[in-house]
């Protein structure tokens, strides 16, 4: 397995070439003493029901595994909570906002993303909106529609980590 840190060969503060391998999450630069680790970055997903029961999916629009399903979500921004980070998601990309976000899970996930590999800690939400008739694809989601419990099958989900998650949840839901 490569080092985490591999696509960068200069030190960000100083330039230097001597920028090397320091521990297995970190480089260190040997001019200028810097050391930079590379940890999780957080990310949200919500399992979303209507009235009948039936669960919110979106289609990605964006690589990686675009047109797959996934779950409405994205990365938290800086100064963020997770809490914070998914009803923004579920806002940005369905239309539908948020009332209530209750943490079920979290999951870590490897994300390729412009041929970088990104640590990420996922955090899974059961969430309620105030109303699911103003469903709107936006953002980075093609699509977004209800999926019926008996008609979900975590291979259409494109993201690992979500496949695990449906997984994980429809098996919760049969306890």
């Amino acid at each position: 397995m490569r080092h985490p840190l591999e696509k960068f060969r200069f030190c960000p503060v100083c330039g230097s070439k001597r920028f090397v391998e320091s521990t297995a999450k970190s480089k260190r630069c040997e001019e200028c003493s810097f050391e930079l680790f590379i940890n999780p970055s957080a990310a949200a997903a919500a399992f979303i029901l209507n009235e009948r029961g039936q669960l919110l999916v979106v289609r990605r629009g964006c690589e990686p595994a675009k047109g797959t399903l996934d779950l409405p979500g994205g990365f938290s921004d800086i100064g963020e909570t997770s809490e914070q980070t998914i009803c923004r998601e579920i806002e940005e990309e369905t239309g539908l906002t948020a009332t209530s976000a209750t943490l079920l899970f979290s999951l870590p996930n490897d994300y390729l993303y412009s041929g970088f590999h990104i640590p990420t800690l996922d955090f899974f939400y059961e969430c309620h909106v105030d109303n699911t008739d103003r469903l709107q694809a936006n953002d980075d989601a093609d699509e977004c529609f209800w999926m019926d419990r008996n008609d979900i099958l975590p291979d259409l989900f494109g993201l690992d980590s979500i496949r695990k998650a449906v997984t994980r949840w429809l098996e919760q839901q049969q306890e």
